[in-house]
């Protein structure tokens, strides 16, 4: 069955003189008007089309792309206002409606809001405002038994749909209510906005904290490879370091001054990097040998302090088996202990007084 507010891959059937009819598996069809026929097209081939109501609510096919399907949610401009209700422009030919009854506030033409796509009880798709009828606060299993849909570091999809006291309110994967408080931006952003976003923490009452950034390790990768690249693109050297300001840091990188001295301290440690008094630069062949000569030759730069420290412990203890074993008989006799002389500073000549200990 073809749902209305959705992509479908429909074989060619027939052409007509008004376009070509498309048909499922069921053999259901529907019209793709001829503005919309792809060139070379030929019949029995597979085409991706959206399907949507049109003027006369009947089902019509389209090859353009929507800024929102069903079940979706989207910032949208409004177009048109009349004594019905409000008509915003998602893309298509026929704009998506808005009742009076579904907007939490009364719309304004060439102004823009944040939109729920859903279908009334006739069938046809309509918006919404009215958002936490379909968001859920609580990001829990739908079912006794099932694994929680996030954990702490997932990669989601943002909606930013509300500013807020602490921060930002926003949409996750099109589902979800999460909250990316202040402390946790550190670029530019706004209502409306879709961005990738991260799980920073699933709270005991299963709401959602969120980053713009990776969490732990991965945040010090993703941005490790931002840094070199952007060495790369400025000839091999940038005039930022850990004592540059977090506001200069921002401005390059959009993250916190504490992510970026994890991701320079890790590009460090692989040798990757030279750090200077007035910024960093990629370290050359001579840079690495330096710093391997520095340490010995021996040293892994990637291995743990504590690998290393069970490393060395190891092989003094190899040392120490190694030894050749001696007899008492054979063994030469300890050397004879020196007394040990303390000397009076009170006495004016300079004698010594020899004290048992």
């Amino acid at each position: 069955m073809m749902t209305p507010g959705l992509f479908h891959t429909l074989t060619v059937a027939d052409r007509q003189p008004q376009g070509l009819y498309l048909s499922d598996d069921s053999g259901e069809r529907v019209l793709l008007p001829n503005r919309f026929v792809p060139e070379g097209i030929e019949t029995g081939s597979t085409l991706e089309v959206f399907i949507y109501l049109d003027s006369d609510d009947r089902l019509i096919a389209t090859t353009q792309r929507p800024r929102v399907q069903l079940n979706q949610a989207a910032s949208l401009m409004v177009k048109d206002v009349n004594r019905t209700g409000a008509f915003l422009d998602w893309g298509l030919p026929k704009d998506l409606f808005v009742p009076f009854a579904e907007q939490k506030q009364r719309m304004e033409a060439g102004q823009s809001y944040v939109v729920y796509v859903t279908s009334d009880n006739t069938g046809r798709l309509i918006g919404t405002t009215r958002l936490n009828r379909f968001i859920k606060d609580e990001a829990s299993a739908n079912w006794p038994g099932a694994a929680d849909p996030y954990q702490m570091g997932d990669k989601v999809k943002l909606l930013i749909a509300q500013r807020t006291d602490i921060g930002y309110k926003a949409i996750v994967d099109n589902t979800y209510w999460g909250v990316l408080h202040s402390s946790q931006i550190h670029k530019a952003i706004r209502v409306g906005q879709k961005t990738e976003g991260f799980i920073r923490q699933v709270r005991e009452d299963q709401r959602l904290d969120l980053s713009l950034e990776p969490i732990g390790h991965q945040r010090a990768d993703s941005l490790s490879k931002r840094i070199l690249q952007k060495l790369e693109d400025s000839g091999g050297t940038l005039g930022l370091n850990d004592y540059s300001p977090a506001e200069l840091i921002e401005m390059h990188f959009g993250v916190s001054k504490r992510a970026f001295k994890m991701a320079v301290g890790k590009l460090y440690k692989e040798r990757a990097i030279v750090i200077e008094e007035t910024g960093i630069r990629l370290a050359s062949d001579e840079d690495r040998k330096q710093a391997l000569k520095k340490a010995g030759g021996k040293a892994n730069p990637k291995a743990k302090p504590k690998q290393q420290a069970a490393k060395n412990s190891a092989k003094k203890h190899t040392e120490r088996k190694e030894q050749p074993s001696t007899n008492k008989d054979d063994s030469p006799s300890p050397a004879p202990r020196k007394k040990t002389v303390y000397r009076n500073p009170k006495t004016s000549s300079g004698k010594t007084l020899r004290l048992k200990k």
